[in-house]
């Protein structure tokens, strides 16, 4: 089993590696080390993502796709996180996100086709669910904050550094998140 770690951040002004510490730290505690890291700044709401993509392609059965939060591995639509799940499964990976507890059980050390089948199974379903769950909530999210970004500057006639003021985003994002409804029109 390896564990691969997925950083991304959503811009290049933001620092992908922030949580490089708390993800090392967390599975040194179980007993572990990270293999290998994929860092890359780009939207989570981007489904062709090139350091994923090496992730997948470098990845064995079993090994660990492990990020700090489930939002740092998808913000996408319903349907493209389904394909990006799909991806994840056909190469037998196991998530590990800090923010889903049931996913820790993947670090056991116990062979995970050993374990109990009802257990597995239950556990198995029960992760799933989770993830979807925080996926979905992650493109929610991502909405919400453009749904802010253009409340405020169009109907609000605000700035950018106002509108940066009254969301708490930076007036960089302000700006991608009106290039990209521009861009969906």
């Amino acid at each position: 089993m390896f564990i691969r770690a997925y950083l991304r951040a959503s811009t290049e002004d933001q620092f992908a590696d922030r949580a490089k510490e708390m993800l090392e730290q967390f599975v040194q505690e179980r007993g572990h080390k990270i293999a290998s890291y994929y860092r890359e700044n780009i939207s989570g709401t981007k489904l062709d993502r090139p350091e994923l993509g090496r992730l997948l392609m470098d990845s064995h059965r079993n090994d660990i796709l492990l990020v700090e939060q489930i939002d740092r591995l998808t913000r996408l639509s319903n349907s493209d996180w389904m394909t990006l799940k799909k991806l994840i499964e056909q190469h037998e990976l196991r998530i590990v996100s800090l923010d889903v507890p049931t996913s820790w059980q993947a670090l056991s050390d116990k062979d995970p086709s050993q374990a109990d089948p009802i257990t597995r199974a239950v556990i198995s379903a029960i992760n799933n669910m989770l993830i979807d769950l925080m996926a979905a909530m992650s493109h929610k999210d991502w909405l919400s904050r453009r749904q802010k970004v253009l409340y405020y500057r169009q109907i609000k006639k605000l700035s950018i550094r106002e509108t940066a003021d009254a969301t708490g985003y930076s007036c960089s994002q302000v700006c991608r998140i009106q290039v990209i409804y521009k861009q969906n029109k």
